[in-house]
Parts: C-alpha cells; structure tokens; sequence
C-alpha cells in the first residue's frame, strides 16, 4: 500500500505543471517512502527476532504543505482539473489506510506490532487532515466563484 502510493504521488509530481502541486507530492512520496523504511526494518527485525522493535518512531513535518499553500497556488489548482482529481484520490487513499492501519492496530497482540500500527495510521491522519483541508478550500472557492452556498 505504501509502495503504491509512493508510486501514486511521484507520478502526480512529474505530471503536473504546477511547482506548488509537485512540491506537495513530493513531499507525500518522500512520507511514504519513511513509512516503507519503518515497515522494512520492522519485517527484517521480525524475521531475525520472532518479535517486533520497540521504538520511536519519526515525527512528520506537517508544516510544510502549510507553508506553501497560498491563495494564489489554490487558484491554479481549482483551474487545473488534474491537480484536484489528484488530490480527491489521494484523499481516498490516505482514507484506505487510515482504515487499514487503525484496524491492524485493533488486531494486534504484540504492544510493539500495536504501536507500529497505531504510528501509522496516525501519520496517515494527518495526510488526509491536509488533503480535506486543501479539497475543502478548493471546494469552497469554486462555490465562491459561482455564488452558490448549499444550506
């Protein structure tokens, strides 16, 4: 699932025309490709000990993306179809495995296997938190633009 969407988010970095855009998913592929580190070094760890490395874990930088999006790179992304399609999938696929993470960690007996888990689907949380706040803006300028406020 990391792997995939590793793939996902360089794939969107290399396509779009937007520097803020590739900014952002860079940084997501950069995310999952510490989320595929912890996970290799956990099934080598696995794979020696029977056991699962109690540890900490790194912290992400959620600032980032904050920091970089302003009004006016939230204007090209509403004009550019590709870039909000990317994000709503993207959305999508931090909600699959906020759902799968959150569900290992429930079904975990090892505190260790548990903790990686639970580490996991936190991380992933907060992606999805910056995604739906992004989609959310874009959703509410589009509404602006059109005068049109649901009730």
């Amino acid at each position: 699932m990391e792997r995939r969407g590793k793939a996902f988010y360089e794939q969107v970095a290399t396509d779009t025309k937007i520097d803020a855009v590739r900014n952002i998913f860079s940084f997501m592929a950069k995310e999952e490709q510490t989320h595929i580190e912890q996970l290799s070094e956990q099934y080598i760890y696995f794979k020696q000990h029977n056991t699962f490395q109690v540890k900490e874990f790194p912290v992400e930088d959620v600032g980032f993306v904050e920091k970089i999006m302003t009004k006016d790179i939230k204007k090209q992304i509403y004009a550019a179809g590709f870039e909000a399609a990317a994000i709503s999938a993207a959305i999508d696929f931090e909600t699959k495995a906020i759902e799968v993470y959150t569900q290992a960690a429930l079904d975990a007996t090892d505190p260790a296997q548990r903790s990686i888990f639970h580490w996991l689907a936190e991380w992933e949380k907060g992606h999805h938190k910056i995604l739906h706040q992004l989609n959310e803006e874009l959703k509410e300028e589009i509404w602006y633009d059109n005068n049109f406020w649901p009730f």
